[in-house]
């Protein structure tokens, strides 16, 4: 399984609005589309993380061919009042937003 861990800012009262759209959104065949498998959502301090687990590393293939889906550029307009990137001046796409791995360990 291959994984991408988004992180921004949020506001810990907008989690429910946030939750809110990605249920709507997942009920679409749109994660199929984009491969994904699972996604969790979590937040610290401040701090928004977006976990996204895919079958294998196409995940970023699939979610560029999706991108002009309407259905997601609508949930990334809808998202916008309650999610802020992490660091506004490098910010450019999700790219500039993902957290890199550095270790994983897994059970035999």
């Amino acid at each position: 399984m291959h994984s991408n861990l988004i992180v921004a800012r949020m506001d810990a009262r907008s989690s429910a609005d946030v939750a809110r759209l990605f249920a709507a959104f997942d009920e679409t065949e749109m994660p199929h589309r984009m491969g994904t498998r699972r996604r969790q959502l979590f937040m610290y301090n401040g701090l928004y993380f977006h976990l996204q687990d895919f079958d294998d590393d196409n995940g970023g293939e699939l979610i560029e061919q999706a991108k002009s889906d309407p259905r997601f550029v609508g949930i990334s307009q809808d998202l916008k009042p309650f999610i802020e990137a992490y660091d506004p001046a490098t910010w450019r796409s999700p790219a500039d937003a993902m957290a890199k791995r550095f270790y994983t360990w897994e059970s035999a």
